[in-house]
């Protein structure tokens, strides 16, 4: 598909003249790299990088940037005390790399993939799809006439599912893992020339894998495998290459996103990584100061990210925190502002932790993280509070630590993996409001529902947020009964992306069968019109019962208008909720109230205006329902638990046409424990 200029320049258009013609010098520019850009990977020899650091030769640098002191602790582990720490994880580590010796992968729902002998870098191995090598202006990767999917060659290439290779190593000692590294590393610097692949069309990539290769270089530099004095020069100067790339391409705008916050923790790590030439320092100052500017701007006060997704603030905080963290490993201090807002992340972090640690499935997820160590689900964000806690040595996180140690061993040692709780389940908390973020969690012992009041994301532009204000999650007993549906896909499936972030994929009512937030265009993927804007009218945390009360004015639109109000009671000595919908307004309008049951629960009416709900025939549920004129219809639903893949699931739905005012009152019970 061409590129849609005619679109292009009316978006442009309506930004503010300074975006405007940062974003004209950036498109000039773009272009005047497509001869540039060739002409300067050329140039980039071993002896001319060399040179940059006033040394004599490739192997007097490989020391050099060795003997520098990496954002982890990286060296041989002793396998006995590893098991002792992390249970049965190094028999995890040993597995994964074995997979990935013989290339394969589970990549964003792809299931178990054979990559082939020599693995195509270039393809999406769900679909068969492959794009060609090409400058990157010539690369159309968003083609809605094809069902591929651009993430997968992009997440294949972080080679993010090799670092247990690199564990095994450090493990094991065995050379076999750094021959197969130092092949693959080789193979793709091949058949990724600079700015001449789809692995180089998104700045985000770049600098996501000099996260991955900086620590790569760290575990194996000293190996026999890579000794090679050839393949030291193309690895060391593509690493370069990509400090260079990411520099020129950030991907800034009027109002950031995580996209140019990992532009600046790439520069951060690959300004520390060529520490001692003056580039880098460029680097360095440059990343550090984007990210001390957007950390206030993305992230509220009480510690949410902006972005109107829980699985993206797991992502965001990580990229805020490890390039601190290095900064630290080399003596450079963090400010206390800094910190402070990092550890505000953590402590939302440790309040939206479901009892039985997972996060709860709000927003969009695409599976993403900056260094993944550990072997835990990927909806499990509680090593979170483990690194912030002993990093920075925040009691309260520590207490409420729980889970794996295995992220806080790989990246912080093995004193701060001692230094933390054995305990499996979350620590039981109180009720909390993140009111400038948006989220109210109601919660006591083994109940826990978290309710979206949130803004739309990316400060009402849409973002990686749904329309999902007033939906929630809810945990009964340590059951989880209600559950978002989640992301699913991006731009492999137009259709499947919006319909996973339209309302009637949330537990929230809908009215007339509009959208809370109207979409601009089925190809706008990332935008909504901001007409919900939500207001809390009560929030009353208390030792029996925590009440909050919300509306929103996405329906105010609407001719006559409708006004939604709704009221969610926790009742903790009973572990009884309650939800009320109010429909104030004049008209005839019709009502759909949905709710998504989590995976594995059924329901059963008992013919008295009330559903039965089991999970795997341990505990029973009441629901019961009362509103005059509302039926109840029971259908099949989809949640999606981590990116590209979905399970069927319950979806319960009652629906109502009739004359404004309106309202629907249901609450659900444990019925036995």
């Amino acid at each position: 598909m061409s590129r849609d200029w005619l679109g292009l320049i009316r978006r442009g258009l309506r930004k503010p003249p300074r975006v405007i013609l940062q974003r004209l010098g950036d498109e000039l520019w773009a272009e005047l790299e497509r001869f540039l850009a060739p002409a300067r990977a050329r140039r980039m020899t071993g002896r001319r990088l060399a040179r940059l650091f006033g040394l004599p030769d490739l192997d007097a640098l490989w020391v050099h940037l060795g003997q520098n002191s990496y954002v982890s602790p990286v060296g041989p582990v002793d396998a006995d005390t590893y098991d002792q720490l992390c249970p049965g994880d190094a028999a995890r580590i040993i597995q994964q790399a074995e997979r990935a010796l013989q290339h394969e992968v589970d990549l964003l729902g792809s299931g178990p993939v054979s990559l082939g002998e020599k693995v195509d870098w270039l393809k999406d191995y769900k679909t068969g799809i492959r794009w060609p090598r090409a400058y990157i202006r010539s690369i159309e990767y968003n083609n809605p006439d094809q069902p591929s999917d651009v993430k997968f060659p992009w997440e294949l290439s972080r080679l993010q599912w090799v670092i247990p290779a690199g564990q095994a190593y450090l493990l094991t000692g065995d050379e076999k893992y750094a021959v197969a590294v130092r092949d693959l590393l080789s193979h793709w610097i091949e058949e990724n020339p600079y700015a001449g692949s789809v692995n180089w069309a998104c700045t985000m990539e770049v600098a996501m894998r000099i996260l991955s290769w900086s620590w790569l270089f760290h575990v194996f530099r000293e190996s026999a495998a890579w000794r090679d004095s050839a393949f030291r020069e193309r690895f060391l100067c593509t690493l370069y290459l990509h400090g260079d790339f990411t520099a020129r391409h950030l991907e800034r705008s009027d109002i950031n996103g995580n996209h140019y916050t990992a532009d600046a923790a790439g520069l951060v790590f690959a300004g520390l990584f060529f520490a001692g030439s003056r580039q880098a320092a460029r680097w360095l100052n440059t990343g550090w100061g984007i990210l001390q500017e957007e950390l206030p701007r993305q992230v509220t006060s009480d510690g949410v990210d902006f972005e109107g997704s829980v699985a993206y603030h797991r992502l965001v905080l990580e990229l805020f925190f490890l390039p601190a963290l290095y900064r630290e490993k080399r003596g450079y201090e963090t400010p206390q502002f800094y910190r402070d807002r990092l550890i505000a992340m953590a402590h939302f972090t440790e309040a939206y932790t479901q009892p039985d640690g997972n996060a709860p499935l709000i927003g969009d997820a695409d599976d993403a993280r900056a260094l993944p160590f550990g072997g835990q689900g990927v909806n499990d964000h509680r090593y979170l509070l483990g690194i912030v806690a002993t990093a920075w040595h925040v009691n309260s996180l520590k207490t409420a630590f729980s889970g794996s140690r295995a992220e806080i061993f790989w990246l912080l040692g093995i004193d701060a993996a001692k230094a933390l709780p054995e305990r499996n389940e979350p620590a039981p908390g109180s009720s909390i409001a993140f009111p400038e973020g948006g989220y109210y969690v109601l919660r006591q012992g083994r109940d826990h529902v978290f309710v979206d009041c949130a803004p739309v994301g990316l400060s009402g532009r849409g973002g990686h947020g749904h329309n999902d204000c007033l939906s929630f999650e809810a945990v009964l007993a340590g059951t989880k009964l209600i559950s978002d549906c989640g992301a699913y896909l991006y731009t492999s499936s137009y259709e499947a992306r919006n319909r996973f972030r339209s309302t009637t994929s949330h537990n929230t009512p809908i009215v007339d069968g509009e959208e809370i937030n109207r979409f601009i265009r089925p190809d706008y993927l990332w935008n909504l019109h901001y007409d919900a804007r939500p207001e809390v009218l009560v929030w009353e945390p208390g030792e029996e019962t925590t009440v909050l009360r919300a509306s929103h004015r996405g329906y105010l639109r609407l001719m006559p208008s409708v006004r939604i109000e709704r009221t969610v009671i926790l009742d903790h000595v009973h572990h009884e909720l309650s939800v009320t919908d109010l429909f104030e307004g004049e008209g005839e309008h019709r009502i759909e109230i949905p709710l998504h049951l989590a995976p594995g629960v059924t329901a059963e009416c008992d013919g008295n205006e009330g559903i039965i709900l089991k999970m795997a025939e341990e505990k029973l549920f009441r629901l019961r329902w009362q509103g005059q004129g509302f039926d109840l219809r029971i259908d099949e639903g989809w949640v999606s638990p981590s990116y590209g893949r979905i399970i069927p699931v319950v979806r319960l739905a009652w629906h109502f046409r009739g004359m404004m005012p309106a309202s629907l009152s249901m609450s659900l019970t444990i019925e036995n424990s």
